[in-house]
């Protein structure tokens, strides 16, 4: 058998080191492990390999990512677990949820971790929750709020003097962000609505590219953003899956899958 030499094993032990940290740039290294379209899993079913979250919330069954509230868990603040595999700009995100009726949770992308609170996440969300109220708008968590409702094409421009706390806040009115423009429609919002099913499997694709972040569940758009905000809007960070303050609640994940465009 032929046998390689210590220096030829070296690019080899160059490429893992970048695996582990998250830094390798080699496209060919996953190819394996690749879809037809390009997508790669980053949950293995089986174990939360890869994520990092409060294990009182978050644990995998039978195959999913479960986010569970129980009357003993009760949340003083939203918890999130935490993708550690990088921190994707352009990309797209595909996977399954399932949430109960009180369940409120959201896919958080483009993201950054608090210092100050454990395992809490700032920045873009697809919504989602039991009710069926928000799902498929687009919520910028402990930022500028609702950004697109369902149903909506939505320009959001610079603020001015957005630095200004006093100025940010001014800028928030009915949990909705002030500076933001509605340009078209891609339907109403009561008759998205009815294409999302409760309390059973919904798929999810999130499209980001650049400043345009679009969301579809069951293969429908159901919001599209072009942030302009130069000043808030953020081109790559963390991605991370939630469970909020509420009333006990689960909620399931599968099948994620990412595409880094």
């Amino acid at each position: 058998m032929h046998k390689k030499s210590f220096f030829s094993c070296i690019p080899v032990a160059i490429l893992c080191v970048g695996l582990l940290t998250g830094n390798c740039q080699n496209k060919n290294i996953n190819k394996s492990q690749r879809d037809k379209e390009g997508f790669t899993s980053i949950f293995d079913g089986k174990t939360l390999k890869g994520w990092e979250g409060d294990p009182k919330y978050w644990r995998v069954e039978k195959g999913t990512l479960v986010g569970e509230i129980t009357p003993t868990t009760l949340l003083k603040t939203n918890s999130f677990i935490i993708w550690r595999g990088g921190t994707p700009a352009d990309f797209e995100l595909k996977g399954s949820f399932k949430i109960t009726t009180d369940g409120n949770t959201g896919v958080n992308y483009r993201s950054e971790q608090l210092t100050d609170i454990p395992f809490a996440l700032k920045g873009y969300q697809a919504d989602i929750d039991g009710k069926i109220r928000y799902t498929g708008q687009n919520y910028e968590e402990r930022g500028r709020t609702t950004l697109a409702y369902r149903g909506e094409i939505v320009t959001v421009n610079t603020q001015e003097n957005a630095e200004n706390p006093e100025s940010f806040r001014a800028n928030v009115k009915n949990n909705a962000w002030q500076a933001r423009q509605v340009t078209g429609s891609l339907g109403k919002s009561d008759s998205l609505q009815t294409l999302i099913k409760s309390d059973d499997w919904n798929d999810f694709h999130l499209v980001v590219k650049g400043n345009r972040l679009q969301h579809y569940v069951n293969g429908v758009l159901m919001s599209d953003v072009t942030d302009n905000d130069t000043a808030n809007r953020k081109m790559s960070g963390l991605l991370g899956v939630q469970v909020h303050v509420g009333p006990p609640m689960k909620v399931q994940y599968r099948n994620l899958r990412l595409k880094q465009l």
